[in-house]
């Protein structure tokens, strides 16, 4: 029988890939299922309470507006996914993932049973691409986009993450919204600088709202809304 003092079981790599944006690794690690980005943790499979409330707290955002289309940045573990799948209020729900690892970890891979009553939803679709080359390229309006591609404005885990929170980024998004519609961005630290940002270019109610955590300094979401 194991002693109780005995160590945890060290993290196993499932899969690894190399492509255009770094290394990205999944791993488990006791129960949980870990993305790596270029050495740098992102997300796990332990909780999901934030990126669950992220989804929620963009549709109270949008005041009742009838069955809102909504975008996702990023598809990460899939809790963003699920809790969108889940709300029968939300119309059109795209998902924009740039890394292929992490779209085939979903369709074949470990975390598929986590996202797939979501994927098969009928109005989801995903899409692999870069966000702020989709949000540029694309022709489609969102009454809310929903991001949460990296760790916050200030703390971007590749450079090439970076644009997409510059004035270029924040006019793509401004772009893409519908009069009214709200954009909400996962940060894991308040940013002034930011909001301060967001308001400079046209954005209204720019706000942001604690999500506790179990452990550390609570998640930040920031909020903005494109003028009607």
């Amino acid at each position: 029988m194991p002693s109780v003092h005995e160590a945890p079981e060290p993290p196993v790599i499932l899969d690894r890939r190399d492509g255009p944006h770094g290394e990205t690794v999944l791993r488990r690690s006791g129960t949980r299922l870990q993305i790596i980005a270029n050495g740098c943790f992102l997300m796990d499979t332990s909780d999901g309470g934030s990126e669950r409330l992220l989804v929620r707290a963009t549709l109270d955002e949008l005041d009742g507006r009838p069955r809102p289309a909504v975008l996702l940045g990023g598809l990460g573990v899939g809790f963003s996914l699920a809790e969108a799948a889940d709300e029968p209020r939300w119309g059109r729900i795209t998902v924009v993932e740039r890394e292929q690892a992490v779209i085939d970890w979903h369709q074949d891979g470990p975390l598929g049973e986590l996202s797939a009553t979501a994927r098969a939803d009928a109005r989801t679709e995903i899409v692999h691409a870069d966000l702020l080359e989709h949000l540029r390229d694309t022709e489609a309006r969102f009454d809310a986009l929903c991001l949460d591609i990296d760790n916050g404005p200030d703390w971007t885990v590749t450079e090439d993450n970076r644009p997409l929170y510059s004035p270029t980024g924040l006019a793509a998004c401004r772009a893409r919204l519908t009069p009214g519609g709200v954009l909400a961005v996962w940060s894991a630290q308040p940013s002034p600088r930011f909001e301060a940002a967001l308001r400079e270019h046209g954005f209204l109610r720019v706000r942001s709202a604690e999500i506790p955590v179990a452990r550390g300094v609570p998640d930040v979401v920031h909020f903005a809304t494109r003028p009607a």
